[in-house]
């Protein structure tokens, strides 16, 4: 099919898939576009780099049954906050219970603020959350992924390994294989505590965390990092701190400390993209290579292209499956569904659209006759 074929059936596929996508969306767009949209997270094979970020969105079975018959590619629940075997948490003040959250427009984007932090039901609630996730991974529906937070010392104090060892150990039982795949979040509403007031203590953290994780379990690690309130080279810091986990997502929100709250929003996508490409050129030769997901403002397929030309084999987004249903060019069906439609069939800003552009522009060549979404990466035989 010629270019401006593509193009031609790509408006038409927009107008006819806004009642419903293909049952096997990136089947068809292989078939009908000679595009291969495969992607990864931790180091696991997805159909389509789209997925969905820890938060209020994934804190239930009945939304991963949601997502998964959208076509989504992959979930990272709801942050459960680790305890030991006596129910104790050290991170305690992050089990709050979640306010209503608030959908606003924030500059050119939007952003969603809401009060709560992490999980606040029982352990035994959450491990039946990832069970349940688990079979859907174990069906091919949906990977599904637990996200935990952990004790998190000052400098001069020790970790308290015993929320460390019960917790990673219960996930590990309840995830049923090995090894087990875990998010460790570092939450924006960290970034406003006093605990993250200090770079030697948020660096040790990074550093030895994923260590104190791997002696209780077999574990494929992500650790989400926060935006920290301090410059672009303390971000890259982190960066190479972090090397101990096996992939990182980048960056988490935000934080407005005089409101409070976290927020996203171009802000946040501005902030995102300028670390990452300042840091791309110094990945090869500092730290081992690992792909990045990437979190922060993805509103359109376009959006999803700049986090992959700064090493981002998968995006997670949380806000842009909230909006008011009116915001989605989509008639019926989910909003993860109609999500899905705009990010990836729009024929301006959709993933489709700006992949056949670059091809257009000699950006991007085919293998083997298709067009590959992981050879946008800058290191993409890497990524493969």
């Amino acid at each position: 099919m010629s270019s401006s074929g593509s193009r031609a059936s790509l408006s038409n596929d927009f107008e006819r898939f806004k009642r419903a996508l293909p049952r096997d969306f990136p089947e068809y767009v292989r078939d009908a576009y000679r595009i291969n949209l495969s992607a990864q997270f931790l180091g696991q094979p997805l159909p389509h780099p789209i997925g969905k970020g820890s938060g209020q969105l994934s804190l239930n079975a009945g939304q991963l049954e949601t997502d998964a018959e959208a076509g989504l590619a992959f979930v990272v629940l709801k942050t459960v906050i680790a305890q030991d075997a006596a129910g104790e948490q050290s991170m305690a003040a992050w089990a709050i219970h979640e306010s209503k959250m608030k959908v606003e427009r924030r500059g050119d984007g939007w952003t969603v603020t809401w009060k709560g932090r992490g999980w606040d039901r029982s352990l035994d609630d959450y491990l039946a959350l990832v069970r349940a996730g688990r079979d859907l991974t174990r069906a091919g529906r949906l990977l599904a992924v637990p996200s935990v937070k952990y004790h998190l010392p000052h400098l001069d104090e020790p970790f308290r390994d015993a929320e460390y060892a019960f917790t990673t150990r219960a996930l590990a039982d309840a995830w049923g294989e090995t090894p087990l795949l875990l998010e460790k979040d570092f939450s924006p509403t960290l970034a406003g505590d006093e605990l993250a007031a200090e770079q030697a203590q948020i660096l040790r953290w990074l550093r030895e965390v994923p260590g104190r994780i791997r002696a209780h379990a077999p574990v494929k690690l992500a650790m989400k990092l926060m935006n920290a309130r301090f410059d672009d080279g303390f971000q890259r810091a982190m960066l190479d701190a972090a090397s101990g986990a096996d992939a990182l997502t980048v960056f988490n929100r935000l934080y407005d400390v005089e409101h409070g709250i976290a927020y996203g929003g171009q802000d946040l996508s501005d902030r995102n993209l300028r670390v990452l490409d300042s840091y791309r050129p110094l990945s090869s030769r500092t730290v081992p290579y690992r792909p990045f997901s990437g979190t922060g403002n993805i509103n359109s397929g376009r959006m999803i292209v700049e986090y992959a030309l700064r090493g981002c084999s998968s995006v997670q987004l949380h806000t842009f499956f909230q909006l008011p249903l009116e915001e989605y060019p989509a008639t019926d069906g989910s909003r993860t569904q109609r999500a899905l439609h705009f990010l990836i069939f729009d024929p301006h800003d959709g993933l489709l659209a700006v992949v056949l552009e670059r091809e257009a522009n000699d950006h991007l060549a085919r293998r083997g006759g298709e067009l590959h979404f992981l050879d946008l990466l800058p290191d993409a035989h890497r990524a493969r």
